[in-house]
């Protein structure tokens, strides 16, 4: 039959039976064979024929279309110039050698491991350096004691302005407002210090319920601890609470664990260390107090006698300190879900922005400034973009004819990393 010999004398190429695949499965337009079947032929060989012949007459009308051909062209470049396909093409003396750089990488990522190591054991010593001006700062806080003149003495920006505003203040006014600040109330430390940076930091104002906030009010410090030499790399979280009506813990701890070697597995992935599980605590929650649950009544009816009665159950309540309940990271091979993979990533970073940036920069995450050098570092890295873009793209130009009185953007400050 035609179909058949077309098939024998011209045998399909790769990218001819792409073309077909294509138009078979693209133009919806192209009418099919008649489905009927002939005396005395087989149907699998009718349909085979019919398919062989079709298959030819939607390449025809395929190749006759410069469209199609020039979207194939363009989608068979793009596959031919892939770094993975220039590598192919090299002769097997150089990918030999190349095998061999890449043995030479996965030493440099051992290196960079024992590097990082090392790092840790610097951090745990430093951390013994800052730990006096720690304790100072949660003195001060909690009231335990009072700054000297020369320890509280601190020179603000704006400090020559207010001067002089104050010199040309009316003498009556000072002396009113003398007198209201001899009267003003004199609280002991700083109070709701951590509260307040919870509350300033979106990253934790999220966790935060309404229920929660009476007990962090009661937070008086938090500390990061690392492992001790010899031991695997971690570091721990601690929450120290004052007395109070919630629970009986005076800290509560979480645990992170880390992990500075490369994955054997993938070993070109290794970045730095990395947080690979958690462990919380238990909280020894009062009577009553556990903000971590809610308590639902049910209603449940008999399945023979048809009487209803009422059940109390308590579940789950959505709490900060569920912090301290983390979810697990599968220790068996076995791949979380994607929510579980995004909770618990979103608490390895919880975890890591405690340890670098909270913990030691906390006074300027109570005052906002902190929060505000974040902003604008990344307004700064924004900006930078969009300007470029504006370059390439001749968009300056335009700008100045829309907005003529446009100043000049001032470069941004940098952030202390």
């Amino acid at each position: 039959m035609k179909g058949e010999d077309c098939e024998t004398d011209f045998p399909k190429l790769p990218a001819l039976q792409k073309i077909e695949t294509y138009a078979i499965t693209g133009d919806k337009n192209i009418q099919m064979a008649d489905n009927s079947f002939s005396d005395g032929i087989p149907s699998d060989s009718l349909e085979a024929a019919k398919n062989a012949s079709n298959t030819e007459k939607l390449a025809d009308q395929v190749m006759q279309n410069p469209q199609v051909l020039a979207a194939l062209q363009e989608r068979l470049d793009s596959v031919s110039h892939t770094p993975s396909s220039y590598i192919e093409t090299l002769p097997k003396a150089v990918k030999r050698r190349i095998n061999a750089l890449k043995q030479l990488q996965v030493k440099c990522a051992h290196i960079e491991a024992k590097f990082y190591e090392e790092v840790h054991d610097l951090e745990r010593k430093y951390a013994a350096l800052y730990q006096p001006l720690f304790d100072k700062r949660r003195e001060f806080i909690t009231g335990d004691a009072e700054p000297t003149d020369a320890e509280s003495e601190w020179h603000s920006e704006n400090e020559e302005e207010d001067k002089l505003a104050g010199d040309i203040k009316n003498k009556a006014v000072i002396a009113e407002k003398e007198a209201a600040a001899a009267e003003e109330p004199n609280p002991k430390g700083i109070p709701e210090f951590w509260f307040t940076i919870f509350r300033n930091v979106d990253m934790l104002s999220e966790l935060v319920q309404e229920y929660d906030e009476p007990i962090l009010k009661h937070l008086q410090d938090i500390k990061v601890k690392f492992s001790d030499p010899g031991q695997p790399m971690s570091f721990v979280l601690e929450f120290h609470f004052e007395s109070n009506d919630y629970f009986t813990n005076s800290v509560l701890t979480k645990t992170y664990k880390m992990k500075s070697e490369p994955d054997k597995a993938d070993p070109f992935s290794f970045e730095g260390p990395e947080i690979v599980d958690c462990d919380g605590c238990t909280i020894d929650w009062k009577k009553g107090k556990n903000v971590t649950v809610k308590t639902i009544k049910k209603k449940q009816k008999h399945k023979g006698r048809g009487t209803v009665r009422t059940i109390t159950k308590q579940v789950p309540n959505d709490s900060f300190f569920n912090f301290f309940s983390p979810l697990k990271a599968s220790g068996d091979g076995e791949s979380l879900d994607e929510d579980s993979e995004f909770t618990l990533a979103s608490d390895f970073e919880i975890g890591h922005f405690f340890r670098e940036r909270i913990v030691p920069r906390a006074v300027l995450y109570f005052t906002g400034e902190a929060i505000e050098d974040d902003d604008n570092f990344e307004e700064g890295e924004e900006g930078e973009e969009e300007e470029l873009e504006g370059d390439e793209e001749g968009e300056d130009e335009d700008d100045a004819e829309i907005n003529p009185k446009k100043e000049p953007s001032q470069p941004s400050e940098c952030k202390q990393q």
